[in-house]
């Protein structure tokens, strides 16, 4: 059993992930917790690679959704293997930017995959590598929206070929995390990312707080 913890943030776009996993890493390192920030797709060499594919390159238009699914797969079969596993070993604290929620709610939702074969996907790709505690941050439709807008318009703007699809994809992406959330209601915590980044914190450190291993473990 490893000695570690894995906590994964999920949401849609703009819910506040990045910037709420970068003030929860601040704080447990200000408390001596060896702690660990990745994303996925990424967080290897290959996957960075994978995630440029993915995301930015100006030759992935064509990109169908079952190479998208296997490809995101790919990267996380990576990240379980080299980073994730020997650092939850090791005792460390992660948390990661996405991890499979979102592939259920994106490709399978959201493309509209077959259900049963993303989560035979996902089970080959990450093993009995799952987290002990998810957050899911809710935000309402037209939140993420404008969040998304104003993300685009900002310079420097780089392309994202999964922020172009249209509001009915990310109307099923949404409904796919509420069916994970309801699902799964012991790992998966619902969290209202619509509010002040100061209390989306403090929501968060209420769930975190007592899954802390000791300091120094």
């Amino acid at each position: 059993m490893s000695k570690g913890r894995f906590i994964t943030f999920e949401g849609s776009e703009g819910c506040g992930k990045s910037t709420q996993v970068r003030l929860l890493a601040e704080r447990l390192a200000a408390l001596g917790h060896r702690v660990r920030t990745l994303r996925e797709p990424g967080g290897t060499p290959i996957g960075e690679e994978i995630r440029h594919t993915l995301k930015h390159s100006h030759n992935n238009a064509a990109m169908t959704a079952e190479a998208e699914l296997l490809l995101m797969n790919a990267s996380r079969a990576q990240i379980v293997r080299e980073v994730i596993r020997p650092a939850l070993a090791a005792g460390e604290i992660i948390l990661c930017d996405r991890f499979y929620d979102s592939t259920t709610a994106y490709q399978g939702y959201g493309r509209q995959l077959d259900l049963e074969k993303v989560k035979a996907v996902i089970e080959f790709a990450v093993g009995e590598t799952k987290p002990d505690l998810t957050l899911f941050l809710h935000v309402p439709a037209e939140v993420s929206a404008e969040r998304l807008r104003s993300r685009q318009t900002n310079l420097p703007f780089v392309r994202d070929r999964i922020e172009e699809a249209d509001q009915k994809f990310f109307k099923r992406v949404a409904h796919g995390f509420g069916v994970i959330a309801a699902t799964e209601p012991q790992r998966v915590k619902f969290i209202n990312g619509a509010q002040p980044v100061e209390a989306v914190c403090t929501n968060i450190w209420e769930l975190v707080r007592p899954l802390l291993p000791p300091v120094g473990r």
